[in-house]
């Protein structure tokens, strides 16, 4: 069953399927950098009363289902994280000083609405792993 969210005059349910990749594809989401921008992640959507539903961090990209309020756009959550995580792992992983031009994430992202499917999207964000696992032995047969 869906489970609706309040604020003062209103009921919603707005939730998504985000995907976010570091620039030119890199596998670099792993060890120390893997935890910080999770623990980053997680830091954002809690200052912006963001609940992260379910969430997997990939060496080459990042699944979120996330439960937006209506106030914020997807457009603005999506900037918001990945500029602040970016600024995160620059200064604390990479020791960069300055603030402007820290790239991290590509310009774009993948997006969709989830609605009934809830329990499909669940089970593809909790089987990315496996299935990467999965290709990359297939990598190693040839």
């Amino acid at each position: 069953m869906h489970e609706w969210q309040n604020l003062s005059h209103m009921r919603w349910e707005c939730k998504y399927h985000i995907v976010i990749i570091p620039k030119y594809r890199k596998r670099m989401l792993y060890g120390k950098v893997k935890k910080h921008v999770g623990e980053g992640i997680r830091e954002v959507l809690r200052q912006r009363g963001i609940e992260l539903v379910e969430g997997n961090l990939m060496p080459d990209h990042i699944h979120m289902w996330l439960s937006i309020p209506p106030m914020h756009s997807v457009a603005f959550v999506i900037g918001f994280i990945k500029g602040k995580s970016a600024v995160r792992i620059h200064r604390q992983i990479l020791g960069h000083k300055k603030n402007t031009g820290l790239h991290f994430w590509i310009r774009g992202c993948c997006v969709r609405t989830v609605g009934l499917n809830e329990e499909t999207i669940r089970k593809y964000i909790r089987q990315q792993k496996a299935l990467e696992k999965r290709q990359g032995e297939l990598e190693f047969d040839h």
